[in-house]
């Protein structure tokens, strides 16, 4: 499962328009399927892959609607007000669906493989960090100075300095989780080749 960030575009709204550009520069990988193959049967592992996928998908779709959100300010000549409104309100959004990832990812128990207990646990330390850190961002977004304009665009510099570093520290347990046989368990899951592909086709 993969959400990619919006893409950034030539909109009439300068303000906001470095944020976006730092939400596409750097794609934020959910859960990235890496198996294709159907591999060997194992009932226990595709039982887990099933409830993590199910699990995962609606928060895939909560991000990828985030994402949309601070785009579409972009686009539009929206007052700092009003960006700063839908952009916390999207941070949370995102704060919220890793938050519940993480639960997901707990609540399955570790998959049956090699090292699954190490494997899961990092992935849910992981997607907790990444709920906390776009939690920070929420913060940092409501206490921008919307009177002033140019004190307003600095700091959605910094915010997007922010997100560029968040989107660059990745998800490596997450792709460490998936490798191998869960990987391939995880591609057999319709709600997972849902998740995939449904953002994508979105944002084209």
């Amino acid at each position: 499962m993969y959400v990619p960030g919006p893409r950034a575009t030539e909109g009439t709204n300068p303000v906001n328009k470095k944020l976006a550009a730092a939400l596409s520069g750097g794609a934020v990988l959910v859960l990235a399927l890496t198996g294709c193959g159907s591999g060997d049967d194992n009932e226990k592992l595709d039982a887990w892959a099933k409830d993590v996928c199910d699990g995962v998908q609606p928060q895939a779709k909560k991000i990828e609607a985030a994402n949309a959100a601070i785009q579409k300010e972009t686009s539009d000549n929206s007052t700092p007000a009003e960006v700063q409104k839908t952009d916390a309100k999207a941070f949370q959004d995102m704060s919220d669906a890793y938050k519940a990832m993480g639960a997901t990812v707990q609540k399955a128990g570790s998959p049956d493989v090699e090292d699954g207990e190490k494997k899961q646990k990092d992935a849910v330390t992981e997607l907790n960090g990444l709920s906390s850190s776009y939690g920070s961002l929420k913060k940092q977004m409501e206490e921008l100075d919307t009177k002033d304009q140019a004190k307003f665009a600095d700091g959605l510099k910094d915010i997007a300095t922010e997100l560029n570093k968040l989107s660059k520290s990745g998800s490596n347990a997450l792709k460490t989780l998936e490798e191998g046989d869960v990987g391939q368990a995880m591609a057999k899951q319709e709600s997972c080749k849902s998740a995939s592909v449904t953002p994508s086709a979105a944002a084209g």
